[in-house]
């Protein structure tokens, strides 16, 4: 679960702006797609994120991004929400889902598999825990490239 520089400033610039207008800032990805660059930035509620939040967020950004001028390509700006299948990153994230259906992928298989869909048990030691099917596993989290919910239906 590695950042790009540019994410971790864009990071650094966005959590307070997301705090002070109530939203959490979920993930940043700093990507090229075809051949343009595009800055996405992920956020929630716990009611849901509306347009308004967005481009609230979207429009504050903007302007200490143009200020601060820390992405050395031309971009294009993305304000969303991670959807139903959004990705958990920070500590506080593998609680607040506990008991969720996850899918979570590895870099290098562990016990010959990278990847693995159960219900997420926490995060333990460093480590993601969760039930797949009645077996346990523990996934060092060095060794973890992307953990989401499972949208299960």
């Amino acid at each position: 679960m590695k950042k790009t520089k540019v994410e971790d400033v864009v990071t650094m610039l966005a959590e307070p702006i997301a705090d002070s207008l109530g939203l959490e800032l979920v993930d940043i990805e700093y990507l090229k797609e075809g051949g343009s660059w595009f800055l996405r930035v992920y956020i929630d509620k716990p009611e849901g994120i509306t347009h308004d939040d967005c481009q609230a967020l979207s429009q504050r950004l903007s302007e200490l991004l143009d200020e601060k001028d820390p992405v050395p390509n031309s971009y294009i700006l993305e304000v969303s929400s991670p959807g139903i299948e959004r990705p958990l990153k920070k500590p506080g994230d593998f609680e607040r889902f506990k008991g969720y259906k996850i899918r979570a992928s590895t870099f290098s298989p562990v016990e010959g598999q990278k990847e693995f869909v159960g219900d997420l048990e926490g995060l333990v030691d460093d480590k993601v825990v969760l039930n797949v099917k009645g077996r346990e596993y523990a996934l060092p989290l060095e060794s973890v490239a992307k953990v989401r919910l499972e949208a299960d239906f």
